[in-house]
């Protein structure tokens, strides 16, 4: 189910503390983007924030869940995966300023675990014919 229109713009507001902040939407929900880097996602009406290991544990810590994802197809057809995306606390819902630590602190996860990431090279596209 595509997320409301509603849903996003009260995501976007949220997490305005953070400056520029995006709603996109993608595969029936949306992702939250601060400075071309994706640290969250909406599902469901569900708000949650990408986490690192110290920040899963502390969500955990406090109520908050794991977002899980289930496979339609392929060898993990039917069988859940739970993801490196855990939900808002209930109670930055109503206060802004606590999204925005949270949604700071999953910038910052989202941003090192990109940068950790090894680049590929990219295929050229500037093919040139032999003949």
């Amino acid at each position: 189910m595509a997320e409301s229109p509603a849903t996003l713009a009260f995501a976007v507001e949220l997490f305005s503390g953070m400056g520029l902040v995006e709603a996109r939407r993608m595969f029936g929900g949306a992702g939250l983007y601060a400075r071309d880097v994706m640290f969250g996602l909406i599902d469901d009406d569900v708000i949650y924030l990408k986490v690192d290991g110290a920040l899963k544990a502390e969500l955990a810590a406090i109520g908050s869940r794991p977002w899980v994802y289930t496979q339609t197809k392929g060898p993990k057809a039917g069988v859940p995966q739970e993801t490196s995306y855990w939900s808002l606390p209930e109670a930055a819902l109503d206060d802004p300023d606590e999204a925005c630590t949270w949604g700071a602190r999953s910038l910052a996860a989202a941003e090192a675990l990109k940068a950790a990431k090894p680049v590929r090279p990219r295929r050229s596209l500037d093919r040139t014919m032999e003949g």
